[in-house]
């Protein structure tokens, strides 16, 4: 036991090499001195520290895989160096408000990237087409931001999207005809509502199968019923404050998957269809402020709700009638 012992305290000591590989540290650096306040900020983003020890990385390549800054007042432009960083999986620049400035085209350098989130920033300038080139997202999130411009047509090219929104931001045009033909074919959420688009929704969007979609606030016309359908398997549904016009009375809903259901503010017409009884999953219904008449259906099928929905569903209308409003 003594001889043991005495080998142990004789052994030298062995020092754990740093993990960050040198060319992902040089670009952290890089980033930290691109921000105006960066050096006081991250005062432990250092030489001399791993830098996986701050963000996640791969154990095989030792290459950093996640960089996120969320809730900070890190001041100045998207540091160009990002696309650096060419290992990357998750890119998120979360609630900064003095990020500002363009999206560099450094960015497409990460091809691997498959959750790319730049959202309640202060970024400007135009949504860039440059994004198609990366192919490997999922999960394009650039909402709460100050983009302008048209919506890039190619963002429908991008194979593995699963949800993109740009919702909170200035963008103008209509919505690019290349939505309703998507490369990927599982967009599981678009998220297109504050914004100052217009014109009418292409009518291939219908044919796609979307959980959910808001285009809410906008200055959207026209018809928007091929967003309904009861083949479809979508869950939320909010197109208020727009001024689409279609004759409500011929829609049919997804009874088994409408959980939430928005189209108030509008000049929608026609009767509700007592079809939506049978929406038994339904948590959420607005129909006011439109042209409708007729009177309210019931008695209502839903399985999360212990009754149906008050008056405020459904006030000002042009003559709806019955519970939860006057008699008809």
């Amino acid at each position: 036991m003594t001889m043991l012992l005495l080998l142990l305290l004789l052994a030298p000591v062995v020092v754990t090499a740093e993990r960050c590989h040198p060319d992902d540290k040089a670009a952290i650096l890089k980033i930290k001195d691109s921000f105006s306040n960066g050096r006081e900020l991250l005062p432990m983003w250092t030489a001399d520290r791993d830098c996986c020890n701050t963000f996640d990385c791969d154990e095989t390549t030792n290459r950093v895989i996640d960089f996120s800054l969320t809730n900070s007042n890190l001041a100045g432009p998207i540091p160009e160096a990002i696309g650096d960083l060419t290992y990357l999986k998750t890119l998120r620049l979360h609630k900064m408000p003095f990020l500002i400035g363009q999206i560099p085209r450094s960015l497409t350098r990460l091809k691997h990237v498959t959750f790319f989130d730049i959202s309640w920033t202060n970024v400007s300038g135009h949504v860039p087409s440059f994004l198609s080139e990366l192919k490997s997202v999922m999960i394009l999130d650039l909402s709460f931001n100050n983009l302008s411009g048209p919506i890039p047509p190619s963002l429908a090219t991008l194979p593995n999207m699963i949800g993109l929104d740009l919702s909170r931001n200035q963008l103008t045009g209509s919505i690019p005809e290349s939505f309703g033909h998507l490369a990927s074919p599982a967009l599981q959420g678009l998220g297109l509502s504050h914004n100052m688009l217009s014109g009418e929704i292409p009518t291939s969007i219908g044919n796609m199968q979307i959980y959910r979609i808001d285009v809410s606030r906008n200055n959207l016309s026209g018809d928007a019923s091929m967003l309904f359908g009861s083949s479809k398997n979508t869950s939320e549904i909010d197109i208020s404050r727009n001024n689409f016009a279609f004759d409500l009375s011929r829609v049919t809903f997804m009874v088994d998957t409408l959980v939430t259901l928005d189209i108030s503010h509008n000049k929608i017409y026609g009767e509700i269809p007592s079809q939506i009884l049978e929406a038994y999953m339904l948590q959420s219904l607005n129909v006011s402020y439109n042209r409708l008449c007729g009177t309210i259906p019931s008695p209502w099928k839903l399985k999360y709700r212990s009754e149906g929905f008050d008056n405020s569903s459904f006030l000002h209308n042009k003559c709806l009638c019955g519970p939860p409003l006057a008699q008809c």
